[in-house]
């Protein structure tokens, strides 16, 4: 489609809409919360028309954006999780019985790409319980574990081969895949959950695409959650330039259509440019925020949650804290 790094499918249709180009093969919905600044958009890409000019496999792809998410904002990270265990729900509808597993895909070594396990420590796992579950959870969960593979560097074994064992061996009904992605847009970084209904590339959030973890691969749905952590360096110099040349408008304007001129470039031209002239030095540089520790955390808390409340529709946030904890 084009050589923008991003793994959000909304920002392929941005991008899309951006060139000009007609956007045939996906739909695409939006809802806003004005009071606590959420924005929900789900597109879906509905042939290999839409696959083909989005880059990306067909199925359902939801964003949940909120610059809240990198702050202490306890009342707006409480609808954010409930808006992410609805959202579970329409992608996949479990039923009571459904054993689920949940992947934490990257490496706990490096902050920006240790959102996977961090998750994978927040979840009330209970399908080793069996007869043992406390009286007072019985007949309100499901049978859910939690596994962090690690990453290639670190085994010596492609993610998706581990995946694949452990699905053979339990048999799950759905898997459920989080790792963390990666943006064109510097203001969605750490802002951003994406949910999928066609799985994840373990690794492509800091550029090292593994096997696709989806139901081709594994035979069972797989669900996959990111969060862009990273902007590659070209991004952030294309966003910086962007600004800077409105700025220099606003600032000079008998210069105006000169620098519109230079704005009106197309994105994909002036990024590959950028990128190109970055190569030698800082062509593999990829950026994340100062605060990323905390912020990795928050952002943990809230899809476990999300995901804790979807899964175990009988039992609220006390129960999962009282357990957890």
């Amino acid at each position: 489609m084009n050589n923008i790094r991003t793994d959000l499918a909304l920002e392929n249709t941005e991008h899309i809409s951006e060139s000009g180009q007609e956007l045939t093969g996906v739909e695409i919905t939006t809802e806003e919360d004005d009071n606590l600044g959420i924005t929900v958009t789900w597109v879906k890409i509905t042939d290999e028309i839409g696959s083909t000019a989005m880059g990306k496999p067909i199925g359902n792809y939801i964003t949940i954006e909120s610059a809240t998410m990198k702050e202490s904002d306890t009342e707006a990270h409480e609808e954010i999780i409930k808006i992410l265990a609805r959202k579970l729900g329409k992608l996949h509808d479990l039923k009571p019985e459904a054993v689920v597993l949940i992947i934490g895909l990257g490496n706990w070594q490096v902050t920006p790409d240790a959102l996977g396990p961090k998750v994978c420590d927040k979840i009330l796992v209970t399908r080793h319980l069996g007869d043992a579950t406390p009286l007072d959870l019985q007949g309100r969960v499901r049978a859910v574990s939690a596994l962090t593979p690690g990453v290639m560097g670190l085994t010596g074994i492609e993610t998706a081969e581990i995946v694949k064992g452990v699905a053979e061996k339990i048999q799950p009904d759905l898997i459920i895949a989080i790792d963390a992605l990666a943006a064109r847009r510097t203001s969605r970084i750490n802002a951003t959950i994406q949910i999928s209904d066609a799985g994840i590339n373990p690794g492509s959030g800091l550029g090292n695409k593994r096997v696709a973890i989806n139901q081709d691969s594994m035979g069972i749905p797989v669900i996959g959650v990111g969060v862009p952590t990273v902007v590659d360096a070209a991004t952030l110099v294309n966003d910086t330039m962007e600004r800077m040349l409105g700025e220099m408008a606003e600032a000079a304007p008998d210069e105006e259509a000169f620098y519109g001129m230079l704005r009106g470039l197309d994105d994909a031209e002036r990024y590959g440019l950028i990128k190109e002239i970055l190569d030698p030095y800082e062509g593999n540089m990829f950026v994340t925020p100062k605060d990323v520790d905390a912020v990795v955390g928050r952002l943990a808390n809230i899809i476990a949650s999300g995901f804790n409340i979807a899964l175990h529709p009988g039992i609220t946030q006390e129960d999962v804290n009282r357990y957890l904890n």
